[in-house]
């Protein structure tokens, strides 16, 4: 009797202890037989999708293939994508979604702003995010987004590219300046005006602010040309660079036009049509004729019948690095993931890539770039 009870009382206590590691294994961010659920967020909707569906499908693509090759960790990867719109305070919402989706990692956000509105709450949640083209330098100079990464590199450093190409290339010692208000707007703008004021050459005779989305830009437009400037920098998106080439122009523009890579992409020309010609604007080095960026292209083509659009080789690179971090760290854990996009180096379409201890990849720069006879072309 006494052996019974005993076997009894050892049944329960490996019964309960059982119950217990079931307990303790479902109470983690995921089922270990469930998915790695991995969030993409962007512009999918509104003036500026053409920047954040060429991401998702770039995101769609990789882990279509990853799963194929049979998966992540010996499990399937899932997408989970929300739309943010690139307005700040969507991308707080869509960011406490993907937390409760338990998402292990997020690629995005697209615009600055957004991103910037996001990452906090990544970061207390313990997630990491890995972003193919916010670019304000404060998402990893802070100190605050330990969490965040990018593939792209930052706005001071395209702000001197862009300030030594209208002195050094133009020779434009008279340097009107104008931005959209907007963080990556304007923060780029920021940086140019310090540039140019540090360069004995050259002034700055106009700075200032427009309102995006507004209709009529005259009013700027006439303060420029009666600032004498001999070249006209904007920061900003591709919706109001159109309007003002477009009136610009119009109006008797004659001057150089450079901006940013929120304006290096072919929505801008078709919209400004002829208008386009002969603007410069800033980007990601080209390296498509690299043979990891010709298969993306082409499985891009293949799969959407089309060429694919802007950061669509930023964001490819982020989701395979973001995977390369998994299966290195061998785990989906937050502390680990990160470790594992520092010290680990893998090979992308923007060529052979890692993270320094801020989060900013290593081994990724800006060129400037021209539209000629309807397509933007790297200026040698």
């Amino acid at each position: 009797m006494k052996h019974r009870v005993a076997r009894l009382a050892l049944a329960a206590s490996l019964l309960l202890i059982a119950s217990i590691f079931v307990l303790v294994s479902c109470s983690g961010k995921e089922s270990a037989a469930g998915p790695i659920k991995i969030g993409v967020s962007g512009p999918y909707t509104g003036d500026l999708a053409s920047y954040g569906i060429p991401s998702r499908k770039a995101a769609e693509i990789v882990i279509e293939a990853k799963n194929k090759e049979g998966g992540l960790l010996k499990r399937n990867v899932e997408l989970v994508i929300e739309d943010d719109q690139c307005k700040a305070e969507v991308a707080s919402n869509v960011a406490a979604k993907l937390v409760g989706e338990e998402v292990v990692a997020v690629l995005g956000h697209i615009c600055s702003g957004a991103t910037t509105a996001a990452a906090g709450i990544y970061e207390s949640s313990g997630i990491v995010l890995v972003s193919p083209s916010a670019t304000t330098p404060d998402l990893t100079l802070s100190g605050d987004y330990p969490n965040f990464f990018r593939t792209i590199s930052r706005d001071d450093a395209q702000a001197k590219l862009i300030a030594d190409f209208a002195l050094d290339k133009l020779g434009a010692t008279k340097i009107a300046i104008l931005h959209d208000k907007d963080a990556y707007g304007k923060g780029l703008a920021e940086f140019v005006q310090q540039y140019v004021d540090e360069d004995p050459r050259a002034e700055v005779v106009l700075f200032e602010g427009i309102t995006a989305g507004a209709v009529d830009y005259s009013s700027i437009i006439n303060k420029v040309k009666a600032a004498g400037a001999q070249a006209v920098v904007y920061g900003g998106y591709h919706p109001e660079a159109s309007k003002l080439v477009t009136q610009g122009k119009k109006a008797g523009w004659n001057v150089p036009f450079i901006s940013d890579d929120g304006v290096k992409d072919d929505t801008f020309i078709k919209v400004a049509g002829e208008y386009a010609e002969g603007v410069y604007a800033s980007g990601p080095i080209d390296t498509t004729q690299s043979p990891e960026a010709q298969a993306a292209i082409k499985a891009h083509q293949d799969k959407y019948g089309e060429d694919p659009g802007a950061f669509f080789l930023n964001a490819y690179a982020a989701i395979e690095a973001l995977l390369n971090a998994i299966e290195k760290a061998e785990s989906t854990e937050y502390e680990k993931i990160m470790g594992a996009l520092r010290s680990n180096y893998v090979n992308t379409p923007l060529g052979s890539i890692s993270f320094d201890e801020n989060g900013d990849a290593i081994g990724i720069g800006f060129a400037m770039f021209q539209v000629k006879n309807g397509a933007y072309a790297e200026v040698k």
